[in-house]
């Protein structure tokens, strides 16, 4: 889905699940791809060379998203509106589960936000989170690498990190993976994660 069409169907659950008219909800998709900047991006982590970027009223800075990345958008009335990293681990806690089901070691760093895989190889970032809390309601989300192309990753410095990779499940696995073997577990820890942190 368009990412701009994918925001406008955000903003109507979002206004829904504020007035009760819809139950909490997570959408999960793909994108074509598509620069987004978060309201902390700086000029320089931007591409140099003119591509177009959507700039969006969610947390965090500039990401890549596109064709082989799983993203998710859970917009769910939060029982503590003011606890957004509480909420920020809740989806990495829920993500670390499903990178284990495949056995992918992945791990929250501190003062970073996201999923990573770290090893001798160094740090490397396979799922970005970026939200926002309207209303006590969240928009945006997360977005985890299971096999795209990561070479648009090059143009950006990616969530506003230069000193460390972006990976993929595909890349850490050393075989091809598709999304439809990651959506399962994907909907299983997120509804189960996101039950425990929504009113």
């Amino acid at each position: 889905m368009d990412y701009q069409d994918a925001l406008e169907l955000q903003r109507t659950f979002h206004s829904e699940v504020v007035t009760g008219q819809r139950p909490n909800t997570l959408i999960l998709l793909e994108h074509p791809s598509v620069y987004t900047a978060g309201k902390r991006t700086q000029d320089f982590e931007r591409p140099t060379d003119g591509t177009p970027v959507v700039d969006v009223d969610r947390g965090g800075r500039i990401t890549w998203h596109g064709p082989g990345q799983l993203v998710g958008y859970p917009i769910v009335k939060l029982l503590k509106p003011t606890e957004l990293v509480g909420f920020v681990h809740t989806l990495e806690g829920a993500l670390i589960k499903v990178c284990a089901d495949f056995g992918i070691n992945a791990i929250r760093i501190d003062d970073r936000s996201g999923v990573w895989v770290s090893d001798i190889k160094g740090d490397r970032k396979i799922a970005a989170i970026g939200i926002r809390v309207a209303s006590g309601v969240t928009m945006h989300g997360f977005a985890l690498n299971v096999c795209p192309d990561l070479s648009a990753f090059g143009q950006i410095v990616p969530c506003g990190i230069n000193d460390a990779d972006v990976t993929s499940m595909a890349i850490e696995l050393e075989r091809e993976i598709d999304i439809s073997e990651v959506t399962a577990a994907v909907e299983k820890y997120l509804i189960e994660a996101l039950g425990k942190v929504s009113a």
